[in-house]
């Protein structure tokens, strides 16, 4: 059950999608929301800077003093992002476990991003992420950080607000390790589904059917609205005739494995998983 769940804050416009969707799952489990703000470290930046030699060692003073500057600015819009989205859907402040669920909490760290958003991911129950920062399509940093780094799950959620996350799921399945956690991970969504449909798309073998068909079976203990959909690949790559079936069967949530067996985000992300970053337009949990 996803009782605790992180929900990084960058004081971005991408943030609305994130919190919208994080609160969707918040109140379909009766979720604390635990909502984290990395404010820079401006002196270790700077030594970083400094030890690179970058362009004769003068100016530093000035440019210190516009870091900070910047940062204070995020660090206002985040918390006040934060503040606002609590009162607009009633969320009760508190750091405390309440009976008055969901709950928020806003947390501020100093360092480095990725880092302290893995190191606080492990003890959660869930971390909802978005794909996009205002200046990147796919923030792949991040992404990287909460798939490889946490062992937890993770949702990303997309880039137009999503409030739906139970009716329809889709599950991306191969026969493998990684589609098998994420599916585990996925089990509190799958219970609670309206229905459930296993995509595979056929390579040409009959292990991934021949397994479809066990997953079916098994998860009809948590769910009997479970149908498998074996898809032609014809003259299109796998991931588009993927997302095709599930957008027409308008899915409400994908849960995949996160392909690929070295940590270097080339394999990681270079294939079907990337695509589905850059082209699913609903939340996509994923483990790894």
């Amino acid at each position: 059950m996803f009782r605790y769940i992180l929900v990084p804050v960058t004081g971005a416009r991408t943030d609305a999608p994130v919190f919208a969707t994080a609160l969707a799952v918040a109140r379909l489990f009766r979720s604390h929301l635990k909502f984290l703000h990395v404010r820079m470290d401006v002196q270790r930046t700077m030594l970083a800077m400094m030890s690179t030699d970058m362009g004769g060692g003068g100016g530093y003073d000035q440019i210190i003093d516009s870091l900070e500057q910047e940062v204070a600015r995020r660090q206002r819009l985040a918390e006040q992002a934060f503040r606002d989205f609590c009162a607009q859907e009633h969320l009760p402040v508190s750091c405390e476990p309440t009976v008055n669920l969901p709950s928020a909490e806003w947390t501020l760290e100093t360092g480095d991003e990725p880092k302290l958003l893995a190191e606080h991911s492990r003890t959660a129950d869930l971390l909802v992420v978005g794909r996009a920062r205002e200046d990147e399509a796919v923030a792949m940093d991040i992404l990287e950080a909460a798939l490889m780094a946490t062992g937890r799950p993770v949702l990303i959620a997309p880039p137009i607000v999503s409030r739906r996350v139970s009716g329809i799921v889709a599950i991306a399945w191969k026969d493998t390790p990684e589609s098998a956690k994420a599916v585990a991970s996925a089990e509190p969504f799958l219970a609670m589904a309206d229905q459930v449909i296993i995509y595979t798309v056929d390579d040409g073998t009959t292990r991934d059917q021949s397994s479809c068909e066990r997953l079916r079976h098994e998860l009809s203990w948590h769910n009997t609205n479970i149908s498998v959909q074996h898809l032609k690949q014809d003259d299109r790559l796998p991931v588009e005739v993927l997302l095709n079936a599930v957008s027409d069967a308008n899915a409400d949530l994908l849960v995949m494995g996160g392909y690929g067996h070295s940590r270097l985000r080339e394999v990681i992300f270079g294939g079907f998983t990337r695509h589905v970053m850059n082209g699913a337009s609903l939340p996509v949990l994923i483990a790894h």
